[in-house]
């Protein structure tokens, strides 16, 4: 079971096949690190927007540090790294700090 800060998950090498890619619907996972001053940055956008989406999308977490697998399958080479994905299938990238409004956009979108 992925742990959780409010409505974030954050998710492991373990949990990230149960709760992303088996799971329907749709959900968002941050690639990112303690040291990363724009991860920092991006961080409240993303709890704010796992408030919002609750019931509608994941929003998760990756400390890439930790899990270095998950950053190399996913060729994680810059971060922040924001993945989409609905079905368990991969809908999207955003490679960078992306606004809030980008990224709720996007959820919408894929949530239909």
């Amino acid at each position: 079971m992925a742990s959780q800060t409010g409505n974030t998950l954050h998710l492991t090498e373990d949990t990230f096949k149960t709760e992303v890619l088996d799971a329907p619907g749709v959900a968002v996972v941050d690639f990112w690190a303690e040291w990363c001053g724009p991860c920092k940055h991006l961080g409240p956008t993303i709890d704010a927007l796992a408030d919002e989406f609750q019931g509608k999308a994941k929003v998760a977490k990756v400390d890439i540090d930790a899990n270095q697998a998950l950053a190399v399958q996913y060729d994680v080479q810059s971060i922040p790294t924001l993945l989409y994905f609905k079905d368990g299938e991969l809908a999207g990238r955003h490679v960078g700090l992306a606004p809030r409004d980008q990224i709720a956009g996007k959820l919408n979108e894929l949530v239909g």
